[in-house]
């Protein structure tokens, strides 16, 4: 049957709607701040097999030689398939010695020591697959793969790390599969990816007084000589780091960056399916701007010696997303059950440092990350209870990329998680498929031992609940 290549209204809507709401996702729950909530019938399985089962529109993202399996499932007729996920998280946080630096005496960092917040977040996908021909399929997926979002009070005694990190990223990925024969099917996308950070926290106003004064003398500014003597009246030592005086720092900036995924899908039997993904890293070139919010006796002193250390300032930054590599396995022990395998490399190794500059190139803020590459390794079933109703079940063991609590900071206080997932899929009718996920994730109890600066140490004790609903239009 001819293929009609006009642009779907319910594509168009769902598209802007995804994309809206992509811009309030605020969570990362797999490695580092990767999301991995990229289909509710794989998080009912702990994204087990996402490179092999080709299930449903989904396919784009975890494997496009998938959409081939796919368009033979639905004989020649297109799909929409958009999710959401609910993800909440609970994180406490108990001090254990956080502490100022030598050079303002090394006490205790005055502020709130133990802390306790959730964050709710939705996490919304899209994703369509159109035949072209009998052998050649096009696809596109709208996700957010990557995000992040932790916000602490400003009167914590890590304000001095963190106070705010909120990353986000909409990512267009438009692929072909190519069906190279019964057993063979390719494919391969262009990732077209937007990213925004925002990264806000405190500074202390003594310090930082007093970092100005001993500095060398910078063009523009004026004599210092004096300048001690009114950082000593304005700010004195034995009252740094106090709350009612701190200055607060906001880095903001965002970027475009195109990457490419490719994947394929070999069938050696008609019960065994095996899928091979990779997507290429994105690397990020942000710019933008940092803005200060200085406490009145420190920007008077600033004023008076012409220093502009803490007026608006534009700003880079180069972040690189990584690179990923999944195997994954379906195979069908008879007409009901369905077992499902994924093993995913991670190279979260190009992440070794934060560093802002600005546009002189001088260092606006750096933090030494030293991230590790991770491996995440999921099983699950599928179960078909009937000709409406199939049941899945997965859980996965999911590792972290920071190497220790020394790298470990408040803006991803993350550690290693297991999976523990339950789902199920109903077909409606012929057009309309909904799929129900959940996912419990454990994480160990977290250190942070961070001695940059203004130390924070501590232990995070976290867990994350998602609930994930999805549906499948076929028409």
């Amino acid at each position: 049957m001819p293929a009609d290549h006009r642009l779907k209204p319910s594509l168009v809507l769902s598209t802007f709607s995804t994309v809206s709401l992509l811009f309030f996702t605020t969570s990362a729950h797999s490695a580092g701040f990767a999301l991995i909530e990229n289909s509710a019938s794989g998080m009912g399985k702990a994204f087990a097999g996402a490179a092999a089962v080709a299930e449903d529109a989904s396919t784009v993202w975890f494997n496009p030689a998938g959409m081939t399996y796919l368009a033979e499932k639905l004989k020649g007729k297109s799909q929409l398939t958009n999710a959401l996920h609910i993800v909440s998280a609970k994180t406490d946080f108990k001090d254990r010695g956080s502490s100022l630096p030598a050079s303002l005496g090394g006490s205790a960092t005055p502020g709130d020591k133990d802390i306790s917040g959730r964050v709710t977040s939705p996490v919304p996908n899209l994703y369509y697959v159109h035949p072209i021909n009998d052998k050649l399929q096009f696809g596109l997926g709208v996700n957010g793969p990557f995000g992040s979002k932790t916000e602490y009070d400003e009167d914590w005694v890590g304000r001095y790390q963190a106070t705010l990190t909120d990353m986000k990223t909409v990512n267009f990925n438009p692929s072909l599969s190519w069906k190279v024969n019964d057993k063979l099917s390719v494919g391969g996308g262009v990732s077209a990816q937007y990213i925004t950070v925002k990264l806000g926290s405190s500074f202390d106003s003594t310090g930082a007084c007093l970092k100005s004064a001993l500095s060398p003398l910078k063009p523009g500014e004026t004599d210092k000589r004096a300048m001690l003597g009114k950082c000593a009246a304005a700010y004195p030592a034995a009252q740094a780091a106090r709350v009612e005086t701190d200055s607060q720092a906001v880095v903001e900036g965002d970027d475009f960056s195109l990457g490419f995924n490719l994947g394929m899908l070999y069938q050696p039997t008609k019960q065994t399916r095996i899928g091979v993904s990779y997507r290429s890293k994105v690397k990020h070139d942000l710019e933008g701007d940092a803005t200060y919010d200085v406490d009145e006796a420190l920007k008077d002193i600033a004023d008076e010696f012409n220093i502009k250390d803490y007026t608006k300032k534009t700003i880079k930054a180069s972040v690189e997303l990584p690179d990923s590599v999944s195997l994954s396995l379906a195979h069908k022990v008879n007409s009901r059950l369905e077992i499902l395998g994924d093993v995913t490399w991670t190279q979260w190794s190009t992440f070794q440092e934060l560093h802002v500059k600005d546009t002189a190139g001088n260092t606006v803020s750096k933090v030494d990350e030293k991230w590790k590459d991770v491996t995440r390794v999921s099983l699950g079933a599928n179960y078909k209870y009937n000709d409406k109703l199939t049941l899945r079940a997965g859980i996965a063991l999911d590792e972290e990329p920071i190497p220790s609590a020394k790298y470990r900071t408040p803006r991803i206080p993350g550690n290693d998680r297991t999976w523990v997932s339950v789902g199920a899929g109903y077909k409606i009718n012929k057009k309309l498929h909904l799929d129900l996920g959940y996912s419990h994730l454990f994480l160990k109890e977290t250190p942070i031992d961070n001695p940059e600066g203004f130390s924070v140490r501590g232990l995070y004790d976290s867990h994350v609940d998602i609930l994930s609903a999805q549906v499948n239009y076929t028409f």
